[in-house]
């Protein structure tokens, strides 16, 4: 390394050192990501175990004229109760979920081998009455299916003789893509720790010291000036790549440590060689961050003016990765070519065990690094006009005239 950039960079991040509560936070930050997902496997996971396992209950008008299925709800964890006067004002209230409806002719209907009408009082814009509808609707329709069947064999009828299709379900998922739920979100929170862990750095040695008023005789020592930028940009580049790793020491533990297979029920684990992979691909997505920041921080006129800037900077390039969580995108070429986007798919793919293709990879890395040398040699200029020292804010242009 060129001895006045490693001035400079030794400078910085022995500063940047001094500043504890700046590097604890950021540092604390980096576990945000694996804790929320953590977080979102017990709620989650507990939520859909409780669902599955606990009674449902189910207010009942008319059950006895049906006391057959009566009986078969109650054998399959329903607890049956009264219905409210008004079912459905009762739905509509939110008072109960749901309300199973048995007219008078169900008895008859059902005794002469006609098909007997029941009715479910439900409100469809509830979210959390899911749950209990489908159930309710599953057993029903198993109640369905064994009548019709026995029937059919009171007939001296095969009941295979209804069933045109047997469908055989073959699933190749692994436990990885069975957590998506749980994994979609870890690409879009890993992007923003990249970009917020160089951020105290950058800030400060931009506007930070142009605040202090100690850019410009930092400038006049005989440094040139790609030395200083260079200087100051490699200074964030450490406390960005702890940041990562830091951020994906918390997946390994959230994901091979903490016994994750009590609240969704199987066994999840993210390989080491994936973790290394996720940490490659995110290393040169660090120096475009970097230099990103520096060019924006440098524009800024106050410390408080380019952390406002910089702080909400992560947001845009890790936005696009939320379509992960909803929408089933592809590694595509093109996908890959996108800076930040990319490697948020390839974290993914990472994530779930999936093949990765190298040649994806060697793309992503190469396209980021040409971008971020493009936006380094941006800041170059930029520091090599004299203007870069004058955009101060109005009471610091009123102190300089003075």
């Amino acid at each position: 390394m060129n001895e006045r950039i490693a001035i400079i960079f030794k400078k910085e991040v022995i500063d940047n050192l001094r500043d504890r509560r700046s590097v604890t936070s950021t540092l604390m930050y980096a576990l945000l990501g694996p804790f929320l997902t953590l977080l979102l496997m017990m709620v989650v996971g507990n939520l859909f175990n409780e669902e599955i396992d606990k009674p449902i209950k189910v207010p009942v008008q008319g059950g006895e004229h049906a006391p057959f299925l009566v009986q078969f709800l109650e054998q399959n964890n329903v607890t049956l109760q009264p219905a409210p006067a008004d079912p459905r004002q009762a739905v509509r209230n939110g008072d109960v979920e749901v309300v199973l409806i048995i007219p008078e002719e169900y008895g008859e209907d059902f005794r002469l081998g006609d098909p007997a009408n029941v009715q479910l009082v439900l409100d469809g814009s509830r979210q959390s009455t899911i749950p209990t509808v489908e159930r309710l609707s599953d057993l029903l329709q198993s109640y369905s299916a064994q009548i019709g069947s026995l029937r059919l064999l009171a007939r001296g009828i095969s009941p295979s003789i209804v069933s045109v299709l047997m469908v055989e379900r073959l699933d190749v998922s692994t436990p990885q893509s069975q957590a998506l739920l749980f994994l979609n979100m870890l690409p879009y929170l890993l992007v923003m720790t990249v970009f917020l862990g160089g951020t105290a750095v950058v800030i400060d040695t931009t506007a930070g010291e142009r605040e202090r008023g100690s850019l410009e005789p930092l400038l006049i020592n005989p440094v040139r000036r790609w030395e200083f930028v260079i200087g100051k940009l490699l200074a964030s580049l450490p406390f960005a790549i702890v940041t990562i790793l830091i951020s994906l020491f918390g997946v390994a533990v959230v994901f091979n440590v903490v016994p994750v297979e009590e609240f969704i029920g199987f066994r999840l684990g993210v390989d080491l060689s994936a973790l290394g992979g996720i940490f490659l691909v995110c290393l040169p997505l660090i120096l475009l961050a970097s230099a990103l920041q520096m060019i924006i921080a440098t524009f800024a006129r106050s410390f408080k003016e380019a952390q406002t800037y910089v702080t909400w900077l992560p947001v845009l390039p890790a936005m696009p990765g939320l379509a992960l969580a909803f929408l089933p995108i592809k590694s595509y070429l093109w996908t890959i070519c996108i800076p930040a986007f990319g490697q948020q798919v390839l974290i993914l793919q990472f994530l779930r065990g999936e093949p990765v293709s190298l040649l994806n990879i060697a793309v992503s890395i190469i396209l980021t690094l040409v971008l971020a040398g493009v936006l380094i040699y941006v800041t170059v200029r930029l520091y090599s006009r004299e203007q870069v020292l004058f955009l101060r804010g109005e009471k610091g242009s009123k102190k300089r005239r003075a």
